[in-house]
């Protein structure tokens, strides 16, 4: 397919997750890039990774903290494009080591904005997450400076090549943090399947699913956007009988800082949202460096937020044990 990625320069911070490792796949086999440097702090993780992709001559590793900005500039020499996906993430960690987050996913954000300006990269793709809107713990919270930081740095990039957009979603089905694989082993050792709440709703995307929003995003982006895909919302009760039908469950309660149901945008953005094809474009509060709405979008209306369980389009049963058959 057709894409400003083909024969380009590509750095994926945080390039050793699931997202990473898909990202990856995709690139490689797909996108025809030129070079694709893996930046990540593990190099356990990194080691794996390598027996998986093999000796491609394309692919680079390096070692390396977004938390050092040195190391990104080094790491961002001759990059085109960066899609910056290192974080800290799990909700519970975060409220015992609130500054560690600061530390990643704010400070280290301001360090890939600083580094991709000073290298020249021409876009920035920051993955975002369902937790920065209206965030009610510590790691939504940085997530949500986050986003505003890599917005606002296209005022700080006005004069130079460099632009940023987020990207937004919820949780990745197949993804390393998935609920599906413990419940799955549960089921086999006929032991009942923990739920935190039965009204709990959540957003439904797949790994391939995200992957492509994220690298479309690149071809559609001018800069000052953050996207939203426009998915499927699944009830939780129905994911646990597409894992194991007939299973028992047994409800556990909401954990610290876990929301009853998945926000995407906020009622206060609806405002400056716009409806585009198979996804939602918040713009930007201010836009000095020249930013101008996407052709063809219509407004979101305003009043409403978009929200798992207020959404149009739901998954059954049966399509999500399709879904989670295919993969």
């Amino acid at each position: 397919m057709s894409s400003v990625l083909a024969g380009s320069s590509i750095l994926i911070t945080g390039g050793t997750g699931s997202l990473g490792k898909a990202l990856t796949q995709e690139l490689l086999a797909e996108r025809a890039v030129g070079r694709l440097v893996i930046l990540s702090r593990d190099e356990l993780k990194q080691f794996e990774m390598r027996q998986q992709f093999g000796e491609d001559p394309r692919l680079r590793w390096f070692l390396g903290d977004v938390r050092d900005v040195a190391r990104l500039r080094r790491a961002m020499h001759g990059i085109d494009y960066v899609i910056h996906a290192a974080a800290l993430k799990q909700v519970d960690t975060a409220e015992y080591n609130p500054f560690e987050f600061v530390e990643t996913n704010v400070r280290g954000s301001q360090n890939v904005i600083e580094a991709s300006i000073d290298a020249g990269v021409k876009r920035v793709v920051a993955l975002s997450t369902d937790k920065a809107s209206s965030p009610i713990n510590l790691y939504g919270a940085t997530k949500l400076a986050a986003d505003r930081m890599f917005i606002a740095s296209n005022h700080y990039a006005a004069s130079y090549p460099t632009r940023f957009s987020v990207v937004r979603y919820g949780n990745v089905s197949g993804s390393r943090g998935s609920i599906v694989p413990k419940w799955r082993e549960l089921a086999r050792a006929s032991r009942p399947l923990p739920i935190t709440d039965k009204r709990m709703t959540r957003f439904w995307i797949t790994l391939p699913q995200a992957v492509e929003f994220v690298l479309s995003s690149f071809d559609i982006m001018s800069g000052g956007e953050l996207y939203v895909p426009r998915i499927p919302s699944v009830r939780i009760v129905d994911l646990a009988e597409a894992v194991a039908p007939g299973a028992e469950t047994v409800e556990i309660g909401i954990r610290p800082g876990e929301k009853l149901h998945e926000e995407m945008i906020a009622e206060d953005d609806a405002r400056r949202t716009l409806i585009l094809g198979d996804r939602f474009v918040v713009q930007p509060h201010l836009s000095g460096w020249g930013y101008r709405s996407p052709a063809g979008g219509l407004p979101f209306p305003e009043s409403e937020s978009y929200r798992s369980d207020r959404n149009q389009a739901w998954l059954s049963v049966e399509e999500l044990r399709a879904i989670l058959n295919a993969v």
